[in-house]
């Protein structure tokens, strides 16, 4: 019986020796298999791709023209980097001062002459033109003296165009004088010298005027007038 026992606790020794050696070699092939698996690393398995860090998204290419896309200021420092290139870029020159200044019309910027009409009959015709280098408005009418004359010449409202009269450099406005009314109705008077006053914006006159000389053998009389400044010739004498 003593035998059979030590040969019993033998044999369970060994059986305990050989479960501790298969658990040691288990846990050596566990500790291998706990590594990356080829799937994760090679991004084929679905999960491992998942995790894998994403590529940053592209910007997408301009949709406009190439003009567009040049003038446009996220195309770098030429839209607003030293300025220089952002002044010149869409935008038109200013105009010289000479072609934009704009004043009244006076002696100092333009010339008046004086004509004798045929038709219609007692009627002169004044004629500005402007000499200066920008633009000038013929304001109202001129005013008229005739030398010898207590009063300035009338003038005739309804004349009165629906806009101030612009000249530029070389352009002539035009003003209409009937230097008689109706035959009969009025003194008549004889000049030789006429005295042209340019107005002001205001209505006003320039204390200068132009000083002209009469045609030969020029008869007034109160009842005359002369018109506003016209922009053409035949307007001024349909009056």
């Amino acid at each position: 019986m003593r035998t059979n026992r030590i040969r019993t606790t033998a044999l369970a020794a060994t059986a305990l020796m050989a479960a501790l050696s298969l658990t040691a070699c288990g846990s050596n092939e566990g500790t291998k298999s706990a590594g990356p698996a080829p799937a994760a690393a090679s991004g084929t398995d679905g999960k491992a791709e998942s995790t894998a860090p994403q590529t940053p998204e592209t910007t997408a290419p301009p949709t406009g023209t190439p003009a567009e896309n040049a003038s446009s200021p996220a195309r770098g420092k030429h839209a607003g980097g030293n300025g220089s290139e952002t002044a010149h870029s869409g935008t038109e020159k200013a105009a010289p001062a000479s072609a934009t200044a704009r004043t009244a019309c006076t002696t100092a910027n333009t010339t008046v002459t004086v004509t004798k009409v045929t038709r219609p009959i007692n009627h002169l015709l004044l004629t500005l033109k402007n000499t200066g280098s920008g633009l000038c408005d013929a304001y109202y009418a001129p005013r008229l003296g005739f030398d010898g004359a207590q009063s300035v010449f009338p003038i005739l409202e309804d004349s009165k165009p629906q806009a101030v009269v612009t000249l530029a450099p070389g352009e002539e406005a035009y003003a209409g004088i009937g230097l008689t009314g109706e035959p009969g109705q009025g003194t008549l008077h004889k000049s030789k010298n006429l005295s042209v006053h340019f107005a002001k914006r205001n209505g006003s006159t320039y204390d200068t005027p132009a000083k002209l000389k009469l045609p030969a053998e020029t008869y007034w009389d109160d009842n005359g007038f002369v018109t506003y400044w016209q922009s053409d010739r035949a307007t001024a004498l349909t009056f």
